[in-house]
């Protein structure tokens, strides 16, 4: 059984801990201190041998960061050491934040998770789904505000499958041709379904969607909504969807693995991130800090509130990270990661099968990822929470999470 955790540290910006939460001793937090050392020389293995710029890791337990490091550059260019609180592109990390939106809308009654997406989106009422004949039909039923957050919509991305929808979105090119994010969800609903709504899980643009949901439930626009309800509120000061110049000196670079060697994709000077973006991606548009993401993950962890901050009520956050697919669509596939043992909630995969799992889970972990390898993950049993980020391509393409996950439930006491 574990203990009772202290008093939540206070959620207002001007009184966060540099770390985000306070700062404890790994006996502290009930972590052995040699233990969490071997942390780093295993981070800057993946740093020598040229497999990522820089590692930033973090590990808090019982509401203290009993662990906080970084090794290698921020910037290959410049030379300059990463820092643990430099600002990364956290992509599909921004999911869990518009899902925590959504359900706020939910709880205040101005959406329900039944309520079909066409009441915020109305080209969502003519929406179509492929057959496997390649014509057109109406889906058995409407995409509901749940299909989004569970990615059961019948949406998808068009670049980790090769379905003649992946296709159809591939060679649309409407990621490009939006402006502004009700000209997305227009141009998202002009195109079919891979499956009727309910029917199958995949991978997709549903939480983008719901970002323009988001919009229209609350009318603000979604970076607004965010600053307003959930960003200023936790006291998380440097996460945006661009990033300003006075911060730029703090911004990684972005990198893939060309010929050997290490390879810019992304500029932290004059890159993607760097100015306004053409539409809001709720689904993989934020840019964010370890300290500021760790208040949000705490959050979570404790049920809705963080401080004197309460976003959602504990039933809400505890329905969010339990399974809510049917045992058929268990366990979730997307490309190799995350299968085996996995269901999904509502904006979060989740353990419903730890024996299954590849990673070394407990039953209850809630966990999600940006396509930069960004990764987090929460343990209610434990009072647990994880993140280890990197800036490189292609996603996945490391056992770098779970060899930190392995090492920070190897320094459990």
């Amino acid at each position: 059984m574990t203990s009772d955790p202290p008093p939540p540290p206070a959620a207002e910006a001007d009184h966060a801990e540099p770390a985000g939460l306070p700062l404890a001793g790994p006996d502290g937090a009930g972590l052995s201190a040699e233990g969490l050392a071997r942390i780093r020389p295993a981070m800057q293995a993946y740093v020598d041998d040229g497999r990522a710029a820089g590692v930033m890791t973090l590990v808090a337990r019982r509401g203290q960061v009993a662990h906080w490091d970084a090794v290698g550059l921020r910037d290959l260019e410049a030379g300059d050491p990463l820092e643990p609180d430099d600002i990364f592109r956290i992509y599909s990390m921004t999911k869990p934040i518009t899902s925590v939106a959504t359900m706020m809308l939910v709880e205040e009654g101005a959406a329900a998770l039944d309520e079909p997406v066409a009441t915020f989106i109305p080209e969502f009422a003519d929406v179509t789904v492929l057959t496997p004949g390649g014509e057109r039909a109406a889906p058995e039923r409407p995409i509901t505000v749940e299909h989004l957050l569970t990615h059961t919509s019948g949406l998808t991305y068009g670049f980790f499958g090769d379905d003649p929808v992946d296709r159809l979105y591939s060679e649309s090119g409407f990621f490009t041709r939006a402006e502004g994010l009700d000209d997305f969800a227009r141009l998202a609903a002009e195109l079919p379904l891979l499956a009727s709504p309910g029917d199958r899980w995949n991978y997709s643009i549903s939480t983008d969607i719901l970002g323009r949901v988001v919009e229209v439930a609350s009318g603000q626009p979604l970076d607004a909504f965010f600053q307003d309800r959930i960003l200023g509120p936790l006291g998380m000061d440097d996460t945006a969807f661009v990033v300003p110049a006075d911060k730029l000196g703090r911004f990684t670079g972005h990198y893939a693995v060309e010929d050997g060697a290490l390879a810019l994709v992304d500029s932290p000077v004059e890159g993607e991130y760097t100015q306004p973006p053409p539409w809001l991606s709720g689904g993989g548009g934020l840019t964010s800090t370890a300290s500021d993401y760790i208040r949000f993950a705490q959050m979570l962890l404790q049920d809705g509130q963080l401080g004197d901050t309460r976003l959602l009520a504990p039933e809400t956050v505890q329905m969010m990270r339990s399974n809510r697919l049917p045992e058929a669509l268990v366990p979730i596939q997307l490309g190799t990661y995350l299968s085996p043992g996995y269901g999904f909630g509502l904006g979060f995969a989740v353990v419903v099968d730890a024996a299954a799992s590849p990673e070394p889970d407990n039953e209850g972990v809630f966990r999600w990822a940006g396509a930069a390898n960004t990764f987090f993950w929460i343990d209610p049993e434990a009072e647990l929470i994880g993140l280890v980020w990197t800036q490189i391509n292609p996603f996945a393409a490391y056992d770098l999470e779970r060899e930190f996950q392995t090492l920070v439930y190897d320094a459990l006491e």
